[in-house]
């Protein structure tokens, strides 16, 4: 669990981050650049929580494969 308070504290950071660069009058092309950045840390965060809680229920052994197929599903 501590991983993911890692990712989650970290997409925080990223937002306020984004909320600094739209003050700032940053350019748009930076914004959505970071925008892009945090859409995929979701992504990221989604797959860990969604293997996490299947591989509780799963053999370690199958981890892996699960895991790709969660991937697959998440970028659909």
């Amino acid at each position: 669990m501590n991983d993911i308070s890692n990712r989650i504290n970290r997409l925080i950071g990223q937002l306020k981050g984004i909320e600094k660069m739209l003050n700032n009058k940053r350019e748009c092309s930076d914004v959505l650049q970071q925008i892009s950045a945090v859409k995929k840390a979701i992504d990221g965060l989604s797959k860990e929580i969604v293997v996490s809680d299947i591989c509780r229920l799963m053999p370690n052994e199958d981890a892996d494969k699960i895991g790709k197929m969660v991937e697959r599903a998440i970028n659909l």
